[in-house]
């Protein structure tokens, strides 16, 4: 068995979220069946993240056994080619060990956040984005971000969904960037809760309308509810940019 490194990207408006539902069409579904039209094996593939729906990829990584001994372009060109009419494209397949794991084997995952401030509505970036038609104000924001830094109870940060044991999260890097109209917020961490990054964008958010001081950030965090929180940002501004080994 030759177990492959996959790199992903994917546009995730048209899918139900990475992982395979009855609901609908999941990007993990669509990879598994160009595996076995590519290959003739079934195959279970092992993804770092688990991105919502409506989520992007821009450096989704994911692993899978072969037993075929295919190359690293046969495998990321076959893919493609069963891929076409999907918002889905494989970047890059490389041959890797076997005690590698796309998931457990990451050291650290980077989160991106776009925003488009803007009166205007989107059009080009439609789902791609979230447009915020009122103008914020970015230095609080910055200040606010900065108290999300180190190891806390992220609890109030987290969906009714989440499944960890644990609410305590480290936070890494919070990186916020203004070009124009667009504002891009990156956060590192070696994980995260579910619909944590969401949740901390659109409490952000808050603070940069003036409906939150920077420094509610703190009680927040100390009170460890989420009905304290801000609301979830959409899901069309998400993506998860890269994963660390």
């Amino acid at each position: 068995m030759t177990r492959f490194k996959i790199l992903i990207e994917y546009k995730g408006a048209n899918y139900v979220g990475w992982q395979k539902q009855e609901n609908g069409k999941s990007i993990q579904e669509v990879i598994e069946n160009s595996i076995k039209k590519l290959t003739g094996e079934k195959r279970q593939i092992f993804a770092a993240g688990r991105t919502d729906a409506g989520v992007h990829g821009l450096g989704q990584v994911a692993h899978f056994d072969l037993k075929k001994n295919l190359s690293e372009d046969t495998i990321r060109d076959g893919l493609n080619s069963y891929l076409r009419s999907e918002s889905i494209s494989i970047l890059d397949a490389k041959k890797t060990t076997k005690d590698f794991h796309a998931r457990f084997s990451a050291k650290k995952r980077e989160y991106l956040y776009k925003i488009i401030n803007r009166r205007a509505p989107l059009t080009i970036e439609k789902d791609l984005a979230w447009v915020l038609h009122k103008k914020i104000d970015l230095k609080k924001i910055k200040r606010a971000a900065k108290l999300f830094i180190g190891k806390n109870n992220l609890n109030a940060f987290r969906s009714a969904h989440c499944q960890s044991k644990t609410a305590i999260k480290n936070i890494d890097q919070i990186k916020i960037k203004k070009i124009n109209d667009k504002i891009e917020i990156y956060i590192k961490a070696k994980s995260f809760l579910h619909s944590q990054v969401r949740i901390m964008v659109g409490t952000l958010i808050q603070v940069g309308e003036g409906k939150m001081q920077p420094e509610d950030i703190k009680s927040i965090i100390k009170k460890a509810k989420r009905e304290n929180a801000g609301p979830t940002a959409p899901a069309s501004g998400l993506y998860l940019l890269k994963v660390y080994y």
